[in-house]
């Protein structure tokens, strides 16, 4: 069973800063807003009082904080077949199919990756994603395949978030590409944040949150290349976002590459059904032992498929 409960003092006063940040970033698998929300339902107490999230941290302070369980009011167990790599008291890892939906969301309320864990797991999952995200640490795009890690209590879903935030786990991914990728491996190194103009979109533009891709190139022809992929930070749509700021974007993204896309179709009569992204691999240290993991999932047959069709089957 996890401890929902934990309590700790504050070492030095920090008349410059909010709670809801300190906590933050003492705490990074939980959101600030998830914090905000903890703190306003009296879940965060100082010294056994209520504050707000804009208190002032000083010394000697005792900050308790209960976790509070998962509950299942926006989400409900559904009888989903998971494609589960490992399973034990502590986590799982999935090999997530193409087009199934991490979360419920508008639009999405069922028939989720959640829905199939809180079947799968009856009541083994981490409350700290609340009560939309029971046990999800980290998330995958609805069309991406592949690893996927879910934590079953909240000391495990703490120390995987500080790995994730401490970039201490290594994701691999292997992507189809636009276009003929000259260059044998390389870095992306450009700051995302949301597009300007379109709210639904990301963008590479200047002053946005660090973002770091790197790559190596497996095969390539003259109307696509096929790459592995390594991710070395985890902002929204990073490797669709970096490789159309390269000018190669995924084959069958069509919200950042919709003309390269469409010339790619018109070239090679390739259709292909979602964006070619695959998370292969994940490596971390399991909270449970201490001790290095590293997890693969099988392409998908899709993904498969378009290779052969673009003349770079394996």
């Amino acid at each position: 069973m996890a401890h929902r409960n934990e309590t700790f003092s504050i070492e030095q006063s920090l008349p410059r800063e909010r709670l809801d940040t300190f906590l933050r970033e003492k705490f990074p698998a939980v959101s600030r807003g998830t914090i905000q929300r903890l703190i306003e339902d009296g879940h965060i107490l100082v010294n056994g009082q209520a504050v707000k999230p804009t208190h002032a941290p000083r010394a000697g302070d005792v900050v308790s904080i209960h976790w509070p369980e998962p509950t299942t009011a926006e989400a409900k167990p559904e009888e989903i077949p998971l494609n589960v790599i490992f399973e034990d008291a502590d986590l799982l890892v999935l090999n997530k199919a193409p087009g199934f939906v991490v979360h419920p969301a508008a639009g999405n309320e069922s028939g989720t990756l959640v829905n199939a864990l809180l079947h799968h797991c009856r009541g083994e999952l981490s409350g700290i994603g609340g009560v939309a995200r029971p046990g999800i640490v980290h998330r995958l795009d609805k069309d991406t395949s592949g690893c996927l890690i879910v934590a079953k209590n909240d000391v495990t879903h703490l120390s995987l978030g500080k790995q994730f935030a401490g970039r201490d786990v290594i994701k691999i991914y292997e992507a189809i590409l636009c276009g003929t990728l000259v260059r044998d491996h390389g870095n992306i190194r450009a700051e995302i944040a949301r597009h300007p103009t379109h709210r639904k979109r990301m963008a590479a533009v200047d002053g946005g949150r660090e973002a770091w891709t790197s790559y190596r190139v497996l095969q390539r022809t003259v109307a696509a290349t096929h790459v592995e992929v390594q991710l070395h930070t985890g902002r929204t749509h990073q490797i669709r976002v970096h490789f159309q700021h390269l000018g190669f974007p995924l084959v069958g993204d069509g919200t950042y590459g919709k003309r390269q896309n469409a010339r790619l179709t018109e070239i090679t009569g390739c259709v292909p059904p979602r964006q070619m992204l695959h998370a292969r691999s994940i490596e971390f240290t399991h909270p449970g032992t201490n001790k290095l993991v590293k997890f693969e999932a099988l392409c998908p047959d899709d993904f498969s498929a378009v290779l052969k069709k673009l003349g770079l089957a394996r």
